[in-house]
């Protein structure tokens, strides 16, 4: 219930201080996320749900980091790239011989296309990738004095990247949390913990994730919902993980019916 001015008295002054504080904290609220597109509504109940499951993954995973090894942003940009359909294990196999070869987004950017292609062929898709990395260091080169720009706009014209990849760059390369990386471990994870209702639309599975969670989490979020994928959640399960968080939130999981039937 909220005052008028002339019904404030002595006696309902704790009540004004709890409006006040609720007004102070849906300011801040507001603030925090005034940058972004308006998000999902969520429950309070569904927040505390998604705290709690947070804190958990903490537990379980309580160094979480990104799997790509760069030394600089724009390593960490090529790395991203190349990762698309490709386990991190080979990108980390691939990189250092390109990085040695063409350090900086002015050398990739003068680099023969033929000779990217052979340095990233493992990878899959090599062509597309070889492209990517030269238009991409091109236009870091001509339009951010060599720099990777550290804002969503810019990251999304360069060449081959799209939200994810900016998602990664942004969060683990300076600190920035403007979304959720969604890949295929993190739309299984927040499927199953019943933290979405949408099974394959990556922007809307993102959008209630940040709804969810503490905007400072973002960038570990997606890397605890990784090492967990990888770890319990596996897209193929023949029975239940045996892990307290699938136990105790995989609501939407089958692991759940098996256990049942078990």
């Amino acid at each position: 219930m909220w005052l008028k001015v002339g019904e404030i008295t002595t006696g309902n002054l704790p009540l004004l201080h709890t409006n006040f504080r609720i007004l102070i904290e849906q300011m801040a609220k507001v603030k925090l996320y005034d940058d972004l597109p308006k998000l999902p509504e969520k429950t309070d109940e569904q927040r505390d749900r998604a705290q709690k499951i947070l804190d958990e993954l903490y537990t379980h995973y309580p160094n979480p980091h990104c799997a790509l090894d760069h030394r600089n942003p724009f390593e960490l940009l090529c790395a991203t790239i190349l990762s698309a359909q490709c386990t991190d294990v080979r990108v980390n196999k691939v990189t250092p011989d390109l990085f040695d070869a063409y350090p900086t987004a002015q050398a990739m950017a003068n680099a023969p296309s033929q000779e990217l292609e052979e340095l990233v062929r493992s990878t899959g898709f090599y062509r597309n990738k070889a492209k990517a990395l030269k238009r991409s260091s091109q236009i870091i080169t001509e339009n951010h004095d060599g720099e990777v720009p550290q804002k969503m706009d810019n990251l999304l014209e360069l060449y081959g990247v799209a939200r994810k990849t900016a998602n990664v760059v942004l969060g683990n390369a300076f600190n920035i949390n403007v979304g959720v990386v969604v890949d295929t471990h993190v739309r299984r994870f927040s499927n199953r913990y019943g933290l979405t209702e949408h099974e394959k639309n990556t922007d809307k599975i993102e959008r209630d994730l940040m709804a969810l969670f503490p905007r400072e989490s973002w960038t570990d979020l997606s890397h605890l919902m990784i090492h967990h994928g990888r770890n319990a959640c596996k897209a193929r399960i023949s029975e239940p993980p045996d892990h307290p968080l699938c136990e105790d939130y995989g609501i939407k999981c089958e692991c759940q019916s098996m256990r049942e039937g078990s």
